[in-house]
């Protein structure tokens, strides 16, 4: 990881523990997303833009609409048409049109991209394997704890915002 993707960098010790904790945080998602990306694009010649949206279709295997894959992933629709035409001319995907409405229609997985992505969603959970051997299953289950009450605080603290605001 360079210095300018190493977010803890712009940390220092007279900066609060929380946030030398999220730079932290931010700087581990960071060289786990770039080790990711670099392995799809060496093993698999894919993008993980392209695995992302591969892999919220394999989880759906009735397909999703455009604007589903959009608000999923958090990208424009543009993005997602880009994206859908790559897998498309690939085979990988196929747009079927909606039953209820033919004005619209969803994007599946096809019989090929699910046997690739089968093979590609493999390699990538041994690659994050791998990149967490550093901790002891003890350790993997504490931070995963710790995280989770973090993540359950912070959704409680919206929440709390968000009444306040209406009131």
């Amino acid at each position: 990881m360079n210095e300018t993707q190493d977010q803890e960098l712009r940390a220092h010790e007279n900066h609060h523990a929380s946030l030398r904790l999220w730079l932290r945080l931010l700087s581990c998602t960071t060289l786990i997303e770039e080790t990711i990306r670099q392995k799809l694009r060496e093993k698999f010649d894919i993008t993980l833009s392209r695995f992302d949206l591969m892999a919220q279709l394999e989880r759906h295997r009735e397909g999703l609409t455009m604007g589903e894959l959009s608000r999923r992933m958090m990208v424009s629709g543009g993005n997602i048409t880009v994206i859908v035409d790559q897998l498309e001319n690939e085979e990988l995907v196929q747009r079927k049109v909606a039953t209820t409405d033919r004005r619209s229609f969803r994007v599946l997985l096809t019989a090929s991209g699910r046997k690739s992505f089968a093979r590609m969603a493999v390699a990538h959970e041994q690659w994050v394997v791998d990149l967490f051997s550093g901790l002891d299953e003890h350790a993997l289950e504490k931070l995963n704890d710790l995280l989770g009450h973090l993540k359950t605080g912070m959704h409680r603290q919206n929440t709390n915002s968000s009444s306040k605001e209406t009131t």
